[in-house]
Parts: structure tokens; sequence; C-alpha cells
């Protein structure tokens, strides 16, 4: 309180000893005044301002494509472009479907394609009885991406477990890339492949 009254008097000192006319210091003190008011409305409006509102703009993140080959007992084979979420079911879809007498048990219709796989939907093949039956081998070389285990079961050192462990894996993992690929399921080994591959193709 001391000191508020002490800077007071200093004020009042210092107004009085201004050299300046009765009518020079009221019109500086009609500025001040001025002045102060402007500043206080100033800052108010201020503070009463509302920030706009920060606008969120949403990132749209592109699946990647995929190609893959559709053929078979399909309506409409070719290559197709899909996303890369697709299954094999979307595949075929994209072909115009199944084609009348398509076999899919033979295919995952579930599996995550990937990028350049061939997907071959096979014909069920229906005797005189009308029962179906197995496709006839044909001679030469076995397609791994189309045999049945029925004809895997054919090949020298292949049985019926190892030949069903071939469709299953064909399956999971799509289409067999090369060859070489056999050595991945489970019971062929270096020299069980070494004594079929010349006997299968891809």
């Amino acid at each position: 309180m001391e000191q508020l009254r002490n800077a007071f008097e200093s004020l009042r000192n210092w107004w009085f000893d201004l050299h300046y006319s009765q009518i020079q210091k009221r019109a500086l003190l009609g500025i001040s005044v001025v002045l102060i008011v402007l500043s206080v409305l100033i800052v108010a409006r201020g503070n009463n301002q509302e920030s706009p509102p920060i606008s969120i703009v949403p990132i749209t993140i592109a699946e990647p494509e995929i190609f893959v080959d559709v053929t078979g007992a399909v309506n409409n084979p070719g290559v197709y472009t899909l996303t890369g979420k697709s299954r094999v079911i979307d595949a075929i879809k994209a072909a115009g479907d199944s084609a009348p007498g398509a076999d899919l048990s033979t295919i995952n219709l579930a599996r995550v394609l990937t990028d350049g796989e061939q997907i071959y939907v096979d014909s069920t093949v229906v005797n005189s009885a009308g029962v179906r039956v197995s496709k006839t081998a044909r001679a030469g070389p076995i397609n791994i991406n189309r045999a049945t285990a029925h004809q895997l079961d054919a090949l020298d050192g292949i049985g019926p477990v190892i030949a069903q462990r071939i469709v299953d894996y064909r399956k999971i993992n799509g289409s067999f890339l090369s060859i070489d690929d056999l050595q991945k399921v489970s019971g062929i080994g270096a020299a069980k492949f070494a004594q079929i591959k010349a006997k299968v193709r891809i």
C-alpha cells in the first residue's frame, strides 16, 4: 500500500512539474485516456474471438493392384487386375464365374491371391453312368498345378499321402511357381525330387 502511495505521489509531482500549459496538460490527459481505453477494448476483443476449427483432411491410401491369370473351367478366361487383398473366389468371379461342369473342390476359394499367379479351375469328369471319375492322365510330364492326387500318386516314390500333401499345399499356397517348389512339400527331399523332376512340369 505504501508503494502504491509513493508511486501516486511521484506521478502527481511529475504531472505538476511538467512545463506545459493547462490546456496542453488536459490535451495530453485526454489522449492518454483514449489510448488506454482503446488498448483495453482491443485486448478484450482478441480474447473473445474464437479460433477457427482445424479442418481434418482424411488421407486415402490406395490398395496395391495385382495381376492374376484365371483359366480352365471359367466363362471368361484371361488376365485380370484385382486389389491386393483379393481372394481366389474374387478372381473366379472376375472371370465371369465358374463354367458349367467346373470342379471347385480342388481349389481353396478363401486363399489370398499373390501377384502373377495362375488360377486353374478343373472340370468335373463324369462317366456314362453319371459317376464322377478322375481325369485320364496324359502322356508326358504331369502339370503339378493341375494334377489330381490320383495322378500325382502315379509318380515314382509318391504315394497317396504325399500326393494329397501336394494338393493341400497347392490349395493353401497357390500354384507352384517352379517344379523346385515341390521340395517345400513335407516328405519330398532332394533325393525324391531328383527321382521325379523329369516327370513333372509347371
